[in-house]
């Protein structure tokens, strides 16, 4: 079974964004975002930008790990790393 990396960057935005107040950034209409998978190990990269008030590393660390239940139990996936940049205040 293969799953697109459309696919992928769906399963993570998505599961990044059900954080409240928490965005994947983008930039000139591009999502800063970058998912691979090897050997079914996953890696995954994205830039956030968080509403202005929430507590930061809170909020962040929620989405890192969402995003890894998410690739474990939709995809089966072991997870590598989940690196997560918080970019902007929004």
């Amino acid at each position: 079974m293969a799953i697109s990396d459309g696919a992928l960057a769906q399963i993570v935005v998505r599961a990044a964004q059900s954080v409240d107040g928490v965005r994947i950034r983008r930039t000139r209409g591009r999502r800063r975002i970058e998912v691979s998978v090897e050997n079914g190990r996953a890696r995954v990269a994205l830039e956030l930008a968080i509403r202005y008030g929430l507590v930061v590393p809170e909020s962040a660390g929620e989405a890192q790990a969402r995003v890894a239940d998410a690739l474990r139990t939709m995809c089966g996936f072991e997870i590598d790393s989940i690196a997560v940049a918080v970019e902007e205040l929004a």
